[in-house]
């Protein structure tokens, strides 16, 4: 009986914390979601535009810019890939000539 008192106890703590934590987490989330609105209204909208369209337009631009430059470093990764099998070639068409000449 002692051990299931123990039990409960234990359970209404842990209640106790998770909600005081959700509540903390609720709270903070919150506040920075209303900082974040109103930097982007103040400074990020365009003529006309909701708090939330401009969002929207913002992450699609962001995704642009990202799938512009992972573009950009896929063409230098070719790019490289190119220059060092051109590199490779031209290293063993030396060591042939090398050793021609060495016979």
């Amino acid at each position: 009986m002692a051990k299931s008192k123990i039990v409960k106890a234990n359970e209404k703590i842990a209640d106790a914390v998770i909600a005081g934590y959700k509540k903390l987490e609720e709270t903070a989330v919150g506040g920075y979601r209303k900082i974040e609105d109103s930097f982007v209204d103040r400074y990020l909208t365009h003529e006309g535009e909701t708090v939330e369209e401009a969002k929207e337009r913002l992450f699609l631009e962001q995704e642009a810019r990202k799938k512009a430059s992972a573009e950009k470093e896929r063409k230098r990764c070719e790019k490289q890939q190119a220059l060092v099998s051109e590199g490779r070639k031209n290293q063993k068409e030396r060591q042939r000539r090398e050793e021609e000449r060495q016979v």
